[in-house]
């Protein structure tokens, strides 16, 4: 396969990444940014750096366990399939509202399966889904836990306020790295997983060193999510730091970083070994809704605050969210079959490789 034709498949996956750098980036720096405690070039640029180096070192797990819903086996139908959930993030981008790209590439993937005829793994539908009820209700408990850590270490500390601030842009450029990070590990798999049973690349040996054809995957595809967050990040930051619930910096560092420990438990091969080693259930790795544990925290930082935080929500802001959610994987599920169908018979494009039994 010539490199035109295999760029010209791989650009949807390309879209797609820059799609969730559009989006997901909110979820690392949002609120820094949209508290003005950090500034949007120095955030985008710092996002830019973490998620490719946490979609390079520790995107294989949460990749993986995607590809047990439905293994795309012809790239033509990966890309119609990684096209479908750009589509429908980019047009969620398009509005300001944080679509989660887990869901849209869920939906895409199901609208494959429906399309080949191929089974859809239930098991692994079932953990997914699980995570778009979990990531959000994690999000808020370790919201809850550690703003309240912070407000009783400041009560008995009690630092000066300009210490107090320096800390806290410290704590959120930390965060967001850390956030941003967990972004790559967790989200590639959402970004390039289309491709991983296709892939047109092959693995690379360079003296001691190699690099795998997946590797070389989520490297180009880490390097799309940076360019949609510097190029199209800033509105969605907007709504998700400031839209929902006006936040102060300590509570958008909070934020932060519970939104970061849901994906790194979702996505970290080293807490899986070491709970099986201990004998104790593990946690799935798969690509989890960034957004979703991000709102899950906001509004845990809301209902600490009582009857004075839940009046400050900002319902309809979260009614428009919720629905996005609702409604992507369904979107992405249907315009990746009507796709599919245009690709394969109006293009003549194998989307799909027959099954051969044994």
């Amino acid at each position: 396969m010539s490199l035109i034709v295999t760029l010209i498949f791989l650009s949807s996956g390309l879209f797609l990444g820059w799609s969730m750098g559009a989006n997901d980036a909110s979820n690392a720096f949002g609120t820094a940014v949209a508290t003005r405690m950090i500034r949007f070039s120095t955030a985008a640029f710092l996002c830019s750096v973490f998620v490719i180096i946490g979609a390079v070192t520790s995107g294989a797990g949460a990749a993986e366990g995607l590809g047990q819903l439905g293994a795309i086996n012809a790239l033509p139908g990966a890309f119609t399939a990684a096209l479908a959930a750009a589509v429908t993030v980019a047009w969620m981008s398009k509005v300001g509202l944080p679509a989660s790209t887990s869901q849209a590439v869920v939906g895409s993937i199901i609208g494959w399966n429906l399309f080949s005829g191929s089974p859809t793994d239930l098991a692994t539908l079932r953990r997914i889904v699980a995570t778009w009820a979990i990531s959000p209700v994690l999000g808020a408990i370790f919201a809850m836990v550690l703003y309240k850590l912070l407000l009783e270490w400041i009560r008995l500390r009690q630092p000066h306020l300009l210490v107090l601030d320096r800390n806290t842009r410290t704590g959120l450029l930390l965060a967001g790295i850390f956030g941003s990070y967990a972004i790559g590990a967790n989200g590639i798999g959402n970004v390039m997983g289309f491709f991983v049973e296709a892939s047109p690349f092959r693995d690379v040996a360079v003296g001691r060193f190699s690099v795998s054809s997946v590797e070389q995957l989520f490297l180009i595809g880490a390097i799309a999510v940076a360019v949609g967050v510097y190029t199209y990040s800033r509105r969605v930051m907007m709504t998700v730091g400031d839209g929902l619930l006006a936040l102060s910096p300590l509570a958008a560092f909070v934020v932060v970083v519970s939104h970061s420990l849901v994906l790194f438990l979702f996505s970290s091969t080293a807490l899986e070994s070491l709970l099986a080693g201990l004998g104790l259930p593990t946690i799935p790795l798969l690509p989890v809704s960034g957004s979703q544990a991000v709102i899950g925290s906001v509004l845990g930082i809301g209902l600490l605050q009582g009857l004075k935080g839940v009046r400050q929500i900002r319902w309809r802001v979260l009614g428009g969210i919720a629905s996005g959610w609702v409604t992507t994987p369904l979107i992405a599920a249907v315009i990746g079959f009507v796709l599919l169908f245009v690709v394969q018979n109006v293009f003549g494009q194998e989307v799909y490789l027959p099954h051969q039994p044994g």
